[in-house]
């Protein structure tokens, strides 16, 4: 049975939430259920299910795509762009599919995503019958491209409904969800590797496709269908604002903090611990899991207590530049290399990352409301949109700039040089904040007084 949830009555409102908002005062937060509704319920199995297989379908070809590439002529450089262009091409579709969220309509493009990931997975899994050279590369490229932009619409339409169906919990809820994010990057690579030993290439593809594609009619059935009408305002607006565009420096550092480790971590570790093949994927593990846990607290906390969401942002940012300049660790700190150190950073830089990234989406919604954006659906799909899209930046820059780096200094300089990124994003956002905190206080102390002088003017004439 499919639910419509489009009278404005049964939601809360956002917009003068000081949850959302920030400002602590009393009386200003509705009451809210302590029992989830089942359309809330709805949505977070349908997030969940995206967020999983998203992360699974993403993940998955590492261990072992390479490797039928080179079989079929295809050299590094351009099976590095296979890669890479999903991030390019999600970048794209984001901003596109969160400025016209309202007009395609978030469930349907919430299903649509999902079905055209599913069948484009599955046709992943028999690129090997396609002829090997530019015929082969160009499919690559062409499934590559249809997923990302498939997983795009679907993500950025499950984030939206995401904010409109908790309202007054948005940072607790994405936290909790991921978890299925961090799931699904911890166990796609495993589960691909070891169905591609087993049954051959393309049954890791056609596995994954088909739980895909049965997430279509459940989706269909349970998704709750909001409606909202279109909005007047532009991403060209909401990032030309001071405080969404250093906020989307950040988390451009942080995802490029992340896609570095994926072209250069494995063969560090390889080269430095002499470790089997194996135990590498471990390594990685530690950065998930803990990334995977600590989004919910964080969550919590940024709802709990909103004016922390700004400091946890700027310490995540400050924290994570710590973490890559001892991942090596840097040259100049002439501290030696061991493995248990390298886990316990990768350890904490997954606590940093979350710090920064879960706080994001509502510090750029309260700024994108504090400066005359709607409240609805509309602003709600242009930030996750945004999101979506300035993530995209990172994990295109990344593992890109990362590689180059890697080749040319070596994993010790190329981390350190990513970590002064992430340093120097943090304390840039971290000046604005002080200085947006000092104007406020100035505003309040002028307003005081002439609220006292309007006062004293009006008590004169009964003076006399």
């Amino acid at each position: 049975m499919c639910h419509s949830v489009s009278d404005p009555r049964r939601l809360p409102t956002v917009k003068n939430n000081s949850l959302l908002k920030g400002d602590g005062s009393p009386g200003s937060v509705r009451e809210i259920p302590r029992r989830l509704s089942r359309e809330q319920i709805f949505v977070l199995i349908s997030a969940a299910s995206i967020n999983f297989s998203s992360m699974m379908c993403y993940s998955i070809l590492g261990p072992f795509f390479p490797t039928e590439a080179e079989k079929k002529g295809v050299s590094n450089t351009v099976t590095g762009m296979i890669f890479g262009c999903y991030a390019l091409f999600d970048l794209l579709a984001s901003l596109v599919f969160g400025k016209y969220l309202v007009h395609i309509g978030a469930k349907f493009m919430f299903v649509a995503g999902l079905l055209v990931s599913g069948g484009v997975t599955i046709l992943f899994g028999v690129l090997d019958q396609v002829p090997e050279g530019p015929v082969f590369i160009a499919m690559c490229f062409l499934v590559r491209i249809t997923d990302a932009v498939s997983f795009s619409a679907a993500i950025t339409a499950s984030s939206s409904i995401l904010a409109k169906a908790f309202p007054n919990n948005v940072a607790t809820v994405l936290g909790c969800l991921e978890i299925f994010s961090g799931l699904g990057l911890v166990l796609g690579p495993p589960l691909g590797g070891f169905l591609y030993q087993s049954f051959g290439y393309e049954v890791p593809f056609i596995f994954l496709g088909c739980i895909v594609l049965l997430m279509v009619p459940l989706n269909m059935c349970i998704l709750p269908n909001y409606e909202s009408d279109p909005g007047k305002h532009s991403f060209w607006k909401l990032i030309t604002l001071p405080k969404v565009a250093l906020i989307s420096f950040v988390i451009t550092s942080l995802s490029s903090c992340f896609g570095f480790l994926d072209p250069t971590l494995s063969l560090f570790v390889l080269e430095k611990f002499n470790l089997p093949a194996g135990y590498v994927g471990l390594v990685f593990l530690g950065l998930a899991l803990s990334y995977a846990i600590s989004s919910p607290l964080v969550g919590l906390l940024s709802d709990k207590v909103p004016r922390l969401r700004k400091w946890l942002l700027v310490f995540g940012s400050l924290i994570t530049a710590g973490c890559y300049m001892l991942l090596g660790p840097a040259p100049v700190l002439h501290i030696k290399s061991q493995l248990w150190l390298l886990v316990l950073i990768l350890v904490i830089n997954g606590i940093s990352v979350g710090m920064s990234s879960i706080p994001t989406f509502l510090e750029v919604l309260s700024c994108a409301y504090e400066n005359g954006f709607e409240e609805g659906l509309s602003t709600m799909g242009l930030v996750s949109g945004l999101f979506g899209a300035v993530w995209s930046v990172g994990d295109f820059i990344g593992p890109t700039l990362g590689g180059f780096l890697y080749e040319k200094l070596g994993f010790e300089w190329a981390a350190t040089l990513q970590g002064l990124w992430a340093l120097t994003s943090g304390l840039v956002l971290g000046l604005f904040y002080l200085l947006e905190h000092s104007r406020r206080r100035r505003r309040s102390k002028l307003q005081n007084i002439l609220s006292i002088e309007e006062e004293r003017t009006a008590l004169l004439p009964g003076e006399m």
